[in-house]
């Protein structure tokens, strides 16, 4: 009640313009573009983020866990969502890592930074895992939210993979996932074929593809489009001396110098924060539907993502849309108001 007696009036929000809470589990390989889409998806009110899964990838799941522990302290996150370890090995082959693009601990070697004291500027966070593995955790969301759920997978699919061999029945109530992996008219980032998602993995991938949920795929086409440069992160945190700003210079400085030797310019792709601004920004995507399988056995084609996404050819049924065209100024906008907000 206001002062003088009088009631006050209290608009309601019109529901009718209000987007429906998306109930989301990420599954990561926690590398540099991993937490930056972790920090997105933290900060997008579209999404509640119910868990975060590690995966073997970019590096062993043991220091993806950490990483993932490591991002959630630097952003000073006040409830953590539910966290999980996953799978530490490939379906089938032996396990690669892109330590060599990430840093050696997969957080652009954080780790190594140390304060004037000589301590680390970023100590190991404090265990704060669920008691189950991250397979029966997305097997468990999956019961909890049927038909809601959508699984955004920025790593190897392997979790995903196993948890639909595992319960098969209610892995196919999950009502989308959205992953980041891989590249159809454009080179693959670790051979000519293949993107690194897909190829550390590529049996998990046929299998998730074989399996009728509907599936996102934002592949390199699109992700390679958006190049976050040093200069412009500089510029957009400015003066800001907070951690979580020091921490997007830090983890990010390896990368941007592995792209300046190796292609020339001072900055890094954002690959896994594209599939989250698809799910809070749809309308800075192109996609087509598409027929996707994965080459799981040739000597120079493992880990290739094959489709015809020409829209004048006759093609198979589709089991995916892919993602081939994204504005990319405008998603740079959109990821900066949000994760510096």
């Amino acid at each position: 009640m206001a002062k003088g007696g009088h009631l006050l009036r209290v608009s309601k929000p019109d529901t009718r313009k209000m987007k429906p809470m998306q109930h989301i589990l990420l599954d990561t390989d926690i590398g540099v573009d991993d937490a930056l889409a972790i920090i997105l998806a933290l900060n997008s009110p579209e999404l509640k983020v119910e868990a975060i899964t590690s995966v073997s990838g970019n590096v062993h799941v043991d220091l993806c866990t950490r990483n993932l522990l490591m991002t959630l302290e630097a952003m000073r996150v006040r409830e953590y969502p539910i966290c999980a370890k996953g799978e530490s090995q490939p379906l089938i082959k032996p396990l690669v890592t892109a330590a060599h693009v990430h840093g050696s601990d997969g957080l652009g070697d954080v780790t190594r930074l140390l304060t004037t004291d000589g301590s680390r500027l970023y100590p190991d966070p404090e265990p704060q895992l669920a008691a189950m593995a991250a397979v029966d955790l997305i097997i468990d969301l999956a019961g909890q939210y049927p038909d809601e759920l959508i699984l955004v997978p920025v790593g190897p699919l392997t979790n995903i993979a196993k948890a639909m061999i595992k319960h098969p029945a209610r892995m196919r109530r999950v009502r989308e996932i959205v992953l980041m992996g891989g590249a159809f008219e454009t080179y693959g980032n670790v051979t000519t074929t293949a993107e690194f998602n897909i190829f550390a993995d590529p049996h998990a991938a046929q299998l998730v593809l074989d399996f009728g949920v509907p599936i996102t795929m934002v592949p390199l086409d699109v992700t390679h489009q958006v190049i976050l440069t040093g200069k412009r992160l500089d510029a957009e945190i400015g003066e800001r001396d907070d951690r979580l700003s020091q921490f997007l210079r830090d983890a990010t400085r390896a990368t941007m110098e592995y792209h300046q030797s190796h292609e020339r310019f001072y900055g890094t792709y954002i690959h896994d924060a594209l599939p989250i601004g698809l799910l809070t920004s749809p309308e800075f995507f192109e996609t087509v539907e598409a027929f996707v399988q994965v080459e799981t056995s040739g000597d120079l084609t493992q880990g290739m993502t094959i489709a015809d996404l020409r829209s004048e050819r006759p093609r198979p049924k589709p089991n995916a849309r892919v993602c081939v065209r994204v504005h990319a100024e405008a998603f740079l906008r959109h990821f900066f108001d949000r994760i510096l907000r």
